[in-house]
């Protein structure tokens, strides 16, 4: 990771958020204080990095947003009905569908600001038929929020990045344990269900 950053600059950066958006254990909370950092330093533009930053979070949310909308309610429902498929109910898929009906703008926005949210949001955005310019310009303006904090976190830490540094591995594999808690409960969640739905 910090190697990309340093190799590659500001595209680097840009890289990262736009594949953290695809495979959370990349945690943009690690990859844009980092920047910041480079860029207390000198290391690195800001006036470069954080429209790249931004442009990699658009360009992944357009990835899942693309995913949504192929699936479409119809299609994602029926696959919520199968035994192996884990992720939601065909009664969360309901629920999220007409509660993304009236908030749907406020949850891109603000969902563009919470860890992990921030890239499962894209998908029922694109399920629900969200116009992709709203998409684009409410998702644009959620992660440059969320990138101009995060990139002014390490330009903070200035000289102190050295003593974060060590937090970084440990982060990561609590991320790591984060997701795989949460599937777990998917998994048992969904065999409860199966089990309810055979006994009656």
């Amino acid at each position: 990771m910090f190697s990309i950053v340093d190799r590659l600059g500001a595209l680097g950066v840009g890289l990262l958020i736009l594949l953290e958006n695809l495979i959370p254990p990349i945690p943009s909370e690690v990859v844009l204080p980092l920047a910041g950092f480079r860029v207390s330093t000198g290391a690195l533009n800001a006036v470069t990095v954080w429209p790249a930053a931004t442009a990699g979070s658009v360009l992944g949310a357009l990835a899942l947003y693309g995913l949504g909308a192929w699936l479409g309610y119809d299609r994602l429902h029926a696959l919520a009905g199968h035994r192996w498929f884990v992720f939601a109910s065909q009664g969360d898929i309901d629920r999220g569908h007409k509660a993304f009906d009236r908030h749907g703008g406020k949850v891109v926005l603000l969902g563009r600001c919470v860890p992990f949210l921030r890239s499962a949001v894209s998908i029922p955005a694109g399920v629900a038929g969200m116009p992709l310019p709203r998409f684009i310009v409410l998702t644009t303006i959620g992660s440059g929020v969320w990138n101009a904090a995060f990139l002014y976190i390490g330009w903070l830490l200035g000289e102190r990045w050295s003593q974060v540094e060590g937090w970084l591995g440990p982060v990561t594999w609590v991320v790591l344990g984060l997701l795989a808690v949460g599937l777990i409960w998917l998994v048992v969640r969904k065999t409860r269900t199966n089990r309810a739905n055979t006994s009656q």
